[in-house]
């Protein structure tokens, strides 16, 4: 079969190109993990899935303040933190954003925490989308900014987690509660809550910042947990006869904005938490619970600026209850804000997902991969990229290589079953007009392969050449009458000896670059004593120099130095059982190119025969 230099060279050209695409992809394998500041020893790595499995949020949202739950069951380092989590600090994917947060509680004698953070951006339907707690520095100050964790368009945050006095506004408007008859309980559902037995209330007081205007509207949240129905008010903004107000009607939730209400479809779960929602704005007044939608109206909104209450409205239809975490936002926020808020804030939060613990290179058992980076010379670097190099480039040609084998074994295979199969002409499986293809690892064989499937195999290619060598000494005329045409033995001879060349041909091909893989097992190991030997020169020779003579002094060089061997054995040791595993294999096709050119020569020559 005839091999053609162009062929050859596109062949080249492919596997340069795919080459350099898996050297790209292993890159970022090869570099060294970022760290956001070297002065913090740990991280936490801390995920979010909004996927359909996770908190099933389909549209990206901005700026929320998700909840992280600290605690045993996902963090059990804090020992290694301050005992107020003043070392802690926000960094996003990236590595190097540092993200506004602030602790609502952190309790490292019970090791638990809960940790708010206002992540920039969510991906709607991601998963993988990732952030860092890094902690582990004695010497930081705090960096906790609670107003920082929630937008401009934030008006209002109650946490309730304040022991005593009236509940205190986390946003930067600072629209602190000025009446408080409710018990605020320690042990509420995020850190603490607001305690309701049908006589108390909160008062946050009117405000410029507090107030729903139509053309911007409102959006207003809270967590509720109530034991029985009744009617109630769990939060209200109400200004003279006007209000917007989310209610209980028996033990069904209602929503009232601007003449509109929404009644809960079906009843409310009693004894249970709920995230419970409204948002009025752009003429509709729309409810929610558990962050999902049930419920919307049109409504003719105008603008309210009185004061906002919770547990009670205007001294009247008090609730009993308990309440958390209440929100109000100057904006109408995507049903998906309010939902990626809701799904993160829940003790089994779908959304939020812990990671792996890290630790920086340099403290505790990486210093000593530090101490040998540090102390490695120029000339131990060259050789250890050197070297590097080479490793990929071995480990690039041995997948190339291994996937080309399993091409040509599957192919060898389809095309013996249908041989054997033949009982007749052994010239029947034969395609003419194909001289022209060669066969090479890039794959130019797709158009054979998709007709027939043996469009790798190296037995169709020897079968073919005998076919054609068959054909030019009987005229190209049928198996019936080319039954009278006899075969001489010096043209079985000449057809046996055009499928040896073409074996030969064969032969190099399959053996092709293995030589990179010999250069990578002889080369690497003397590359990596090269490195060593100038090394430990070279630590000598500063010794010398300098005249101080001591252990400290001796074992960093003489370790980075070593680490020029181990990077010629790395490269070495896997060349070296790739190169044997697939000498084995190109053994195999070889041996079965044999036995078929034998197997073969002697069929023709039964079927042309006298």
């Amino acid at each position: 079969m005839p091999f053609h230099s162009s062929n050859r060279g596109r062949a080249r050209g492919r596997f340069i190109a795919r080459s350099a695409l898996l050297l790209a992809t292993l890159a970022p394998a090869l570099a060294l993990a970022s760290w956001w500041n070297n002065d913090w020893k740990f991280r936490k790595e801390v995920g979010f899935d909004l996927s359909s499995a996770g908190a099933d949020v389909a549209s990206s949202v901005q700026d929320v303040p998700v909840l992280v739950r600290l605690s045993l069951a996902n963090f059990s380092y804090f020992n290694d933190t301050k005992p107020d989590g003043s070392d802690f600090r926000l960094v996003g994917g990236d590595d190097k954003t540092p993200l506004k947060f602030h602790f609502e509680k952190y309790d490292p004698q019970n090791q638990m925490a809960l940790l708010w953070v206002r992540v920039p951006q969510l991906t709607g339907g991601a998963k993988g989308e990732k952030i860092y707690a890094y902690y582990g520095n004695a010497s930081a100050a705090s960096a906790a900014d609670v107003a920082g964790t929630y937008d401009v368009a934030q008006a209002l945050v109650l946490h309730f987690s304040e022991t005593t006095g009236a509940p205190l506004d986390a946003t930067a408007y600072k629209n602190n509660a000025t009446e408080s008859t409710a018990t605020l309980s320690p042990a509420g559902f995020i850190g603490g809550d607001a305690k309701f037995s049908g006589k108390e209330s909160v008062v946050v007081p009117a405000s410029p910042s507090l107030r729903l205007l139509p053309d911007q509207g409102l959006t207003a949240s809270a967590w509720l947990r109530v034991e029985q129905p009744q009617q109630a008010v769990v939060f209200a903004l109400t200004d003279g006869g006007k209000s917007v107000e989310l209610a209980l009607d028996g033990a069904r939730l209602v929503a009232r904005a601007g003449g509109a209400s929404v009644t809960q479809p079906a009843d409310l779960p009693m004894g249970q938490w709920h995230h419970v929602a409204l948002t009025a704005g752009a003429g509709k007044l729309t409810l929610y619970v558990d962050g999902a939608a049930v419920g919307s109206a049109p409504a003719t909104l105008t603008e309210i600026g009185g004061q906002f209450s919770v547990g009670a409205a205007a001294g009247a239809r008090f609730l009993t209850g308990e309440v958390d975490e209440v929100e109000v936002a100057k904006t109408v926020r995507s049903a998906d804000w309010i939902k990626a808020g809701a799904r993160s804030q829940g003790i089994d939060s779908p959304m939020v997902l812990f990671g792996a613990d890290g630790q920086r290179e340099g403290s505790g058992q990486g210093s000593y991969f530090v101490t040998i980076a540090k102390n490695l010379t120029l000339d131990g670097w060259v050789v250890i990229g050197i070297c590097l190099a080479m490793l990929a480039i071995a480990l690039v040609l041995m997948v190339m290589k291994a996937l080309f084998l399993s091409r040509v074994e599957h192919a060898n295979r389809r095309f013996l079953a249908d041989y054997r199969r033949l009982t007749g002409d052994p010239t029947v499986l034969d395609r003419p007009g194909e001289d022209d293809l060669d066969l090479d690892e890039a794959g130019s064989m797709a158009a054979l392969a998709a007709a027939d499937g043996y469009g790798s195999s190296t037995l169709y290619r020897l079968y073919h050449q005998g076919v054609q060598e068959a054909r030019k000494r009987v005229g190209g005329k049928n198996a019936s009458a080319a039954r009278a045409t006899v075969l001489s033995a010096q043209s079985v001879d000449a057809i046996r000896a055009a499928m040896d060349a073409s074996m030969t041909r064969l032969q190099q091909s399959l053996t092709s670059r293995m030589v990179m893989l010999t250069i990578a097992i002889s080369g690497g190991p003397f590359l990596g004593l090269l490195g060593t030997v100038i090394g430990v020169m070279i630590t000598f020779a500063a010794i010398a120099q300098s005249g101080d003579v001591n252990v400290n002094a001796i074992a960093p060089g003489t370790a980075a130095a070593l680490a020029a061997t181990v990077a010629g054995l790395a490269v070495a040791i896997p060349s070296l059982f790739g190169y044997n595993w697939l000498n084995t294999r190109i053994k195999a096709i070889s041996a079965d190119n044999r036995v078929f050119i034998d197997e073969f020569v002697t069929r023709l020559a039964e079927q042309y025969s006298a």
